[in-house]
């Protein structure tokens, strides 16, 4: 099984002021036994070749990938090519997606209360997402994790788990266990095909609210060490794809 995450920000990313770079990125994630991940930058997709040779040098398949602004919302394109940054609608979703059929579409955090999750245009578009996102941010009491496993489950579509991370500190803690071979086309075919567990471990409520008030402030900083409770299962939740 891979223990990967498909929604990482780094320094890199033109949106965001995130103050770790890629290779401390891909250090700390090969610290924390990942062996693919996928570095999402909004609307841009990452210069890859040296990241991903130094990713592989440390064990980790650097899966190609952008969290595109699509009709103003976001989603998650990996393993496209550099098409995927032109996506600007649905529609042009779904013809990268018949024109490079090895990608992957994921539906990242979509109900939580922001203005670009994809809220009814999960439902309206459907068949163009192949796996749903179990995002990181979630505490015992407060989860809008729930109604996307809901409708991961109504809909037959897998849950990826995934950090969104903006803080080194943040990854670690929600991840996916993937059951395929290590390279990009089979983690994305396995995900796909359901053959992905996700693993959560909520925040406090006090550890959430310090993450969102730096991740709002802005206040990026490079010696968090990521929180290691035990992973449970998240109660009436059923986590495997």
């Amino acid at each position: 099984m891979i223990k990967a995450d498909f929604h990482i920000h780094t320094g890199d990313d033109p949106a965001d002021t995130i103050s770790y770079t890629t290779f401390e990125l891909i250090d700390r994630a090969a610290e924390l036994g990942y062996g693919a991940i996928a570095i999402t930058l909004h609307d841009a997709q990452l210069e890859g070749a040296a990241y991903r040779a130094y990713a592989a040098s440390r064990g980790i398949v650097l899966i190609s990938g952008i969290e595109r602004t699509v009709a103003g919302r976001h989603v998650l394109l990996l393993n496209f090519s550099r098409a995927a940054a032109g996506v600007a609608t649905f529609d042009d979703l779904a013809r990268l997606k018949r024109a490079e059929p090895g990608g992957l579409v994921i539906a990242p955090h979509p109900y939580f209360p922001a203005s670009k999750s994809l809220l009814g245009d999960l439902e309206r578009h459907a068949n163009l997402f192949d796996a749903v996102e179990y995002n990181a941010m979630f505490t015992p009491i407060v989860n809008f994790n729930v109604l996307a496993a809901r409708w991961a489950r109504r809909h037959g579509k897998p849950m990826v788990g995934n950090g969104d991370v903006h803080r080194l500190e943040m990854l670690g803690t929600t991840y996916s266990l993937v059951d395929a071979a290590p390279d990009a086309a089979s983690i994305c075919s396995a995900v796909k095909a359901g053959r992905v567990t996700v693993v959560a471990t909520p925040h406090t409520l006090f550890h959430a609210g310090m993450l969102m008030a730096k991740l709002v402030a802005s206040t990026f900083s490079t010696s968090g060490t990521a929180q290691t409770p035990r992973p449970i299962r998240t109660p009436g939740i059923d986590l495997v794809g």
